[in-house]
């Protein structure tokens, strides 16, 4: 009877530590990626750059509000 207890314990622990890590690994990505955006300016200029435009100050700075406007969309209905 004890080892069926021991196995089942065992098999829980394994269970909740991977939903755990799962979800404290998540949170920490989400806060790194809104911290350190993977598009930067720079980037956008280069894009821009290489399509034939020559992007203008206001031009970057837009697509950079939209860029942050989607991704706070994303994640506040993730939130929800």
């Amino acid at each position: 009877m004890k080892l069926w207890l021991a196995i089942v314990l065992i098999v829980v622990a394994l269970i909740l530590g991977v939903v755990l890590g799962f979800i404290l690994a998540r949170k920490y990505m989400m806060k790194y990626l809104k911290e350190n955006p993977p598009i930067t300016e720079d980037i956008i200029r280069t894009m821009m750059t290489q399509m034939g435009r020559t992007p203008s100050e206001k031009q970057v700075r837009q697509v950079m509000k939209s860029v942050n406007a989607q991704y706070d969309q994303k994640s506040a209905k993730k939130e929800k």
